[in-house]
């Protein structure tokens, strides 16, 4: 790391301290003025993200951008078009396709292990205190569908294929915070497979799987599921298979975030590769776009409670 920037100086002060990184800066624009930057990554609040993202394309630094890409479709377009006007790398960082039990199912889905996929069920359900120490997220009026909706929509994408038109259903189980906690989406893929998405962060069910994702996958040939220990169950020709794709756990991760830390250090091992190469990473602006827009099109289908065709929504 060659600097760091928060707008707060104390905190920009204490991070370069600790992780013994040179230079800290609490102005961004000054920042990118003098530091000479390979890659910079943008990890703020999404309300921040567009002034962010261009200016750094201006100074013409290749971007990363954390999840979800902005707060609403008009400033991801926006984004994505400023990147290829620059000819500067803009990838998002999307994390949850890059978990390693779920790369290890999507391995087992393509390689035909269950013929071709037609039906899937990806849930992220939890009760866990995310406001602890995300307080802003009480605030956000449209929340789990951008928070954590646009993961599970990712991997809808990633397993089933592009999406030609979502339902939606929203709720606010908890009185007190601004947008909705609950989200229960039914997608129609080009291909044919259904999937049904879910997010919530008001389960009260127990055990809580968070921060895990569980994913079950029919085909024409079998099915495989993404279980609450890391393992997939794979059945086939009337036989069940087990395996163990829990993901390994350096000495500097912490169980049960593990999976999600090890997720990060793919996801920008995978980004600094495709960066080396000059090629586009998975998660380019282009990619995540269609996943934004597929949110986008979940919020106003639950409005309007009719299918939404996200393509729509691209082309407007």
């Amino acid at each position: 790391m060659a600097a760091v920037c928060d707008v707060d100086s104390a905190r920009a002060r204490a991070f370069a301290e600790e992780f013994s990184v040179p230079r800290w800066y609490a102005d961004a624009g000054e920042m990118l003025a003098k530091e000479q930057l390979d890659l910079v990554d943008i990890v703020t609040h999404m309300s921040s993200h567009r002034a962010l993202v261009e200016m750094a394309l201006a100074a013409g630094v290749a971007t990363i951008v954390q999840k979800p890409f902005g707060p609403a479709l008009a400033d991801c377009k926006a984004m994505t078009s400023a990147a290829a006007a620059a000819g500067t790398m803009l990838s998002i960082h999307e994390n949850f396709r890059f978990q390693a039990p779920v790369r290890r199912l999507n391995e087992l889905v393509q390689s035909g292990a269950i013929g071709a996929p037609n039906w899937a069920r990806i849930a992220f359900r939890t009760g866990h205190d995310i406001y602890a120490g995300q307080p802003y997220l009480k605030k956000d009026g449209r929340f789990v569908i951008l928070d954590v909706g646009t993961h599970v929509l990712d991997l809808a994408r990633y397993f089933m294929g592009e999406v030609a038109h979502v339902s939606a259903e929203t709720q606010k189980r908890r009185p007190e915070i601004a947008g909705e906690d609950t989200a229960t989406m039914l997608c129609r893929h080009e291909n044919g497979a259904v999937s049904v998405v879910e997010a919530t962060y008001e389960s009260r069910r127990l055990p809580d799987h968070f921060p895990q994702v569980l994913v079950s996958i029919e085909g024409s040939e079998g099915a495989a599921a993404l279980l609450s220990d890391y393992q997939i169950e794979l059945t086939r020709d009337g036989e069940i298979t087990r395996i163990n794709a829990e993901p390994e756990s350096p000495q500097w991760a912490e169980r049960p975030w593990h999976v999600v830390q090890d997720s990060v250090v793919n996801t920008c091992r995978h980004i600094l590769e495709r960066y080396r190469e000059n090629r586009p990473a998975e998660t380019s602006a282009e990619d995540n776009l269609k996943t934004f827009a597929l949110c986008e099109a979940a919020y106003r289908a639950a409005e309007i409670h009719q299918a939404v065709a996200p393509e729509t929504l691209l082309s407007e």
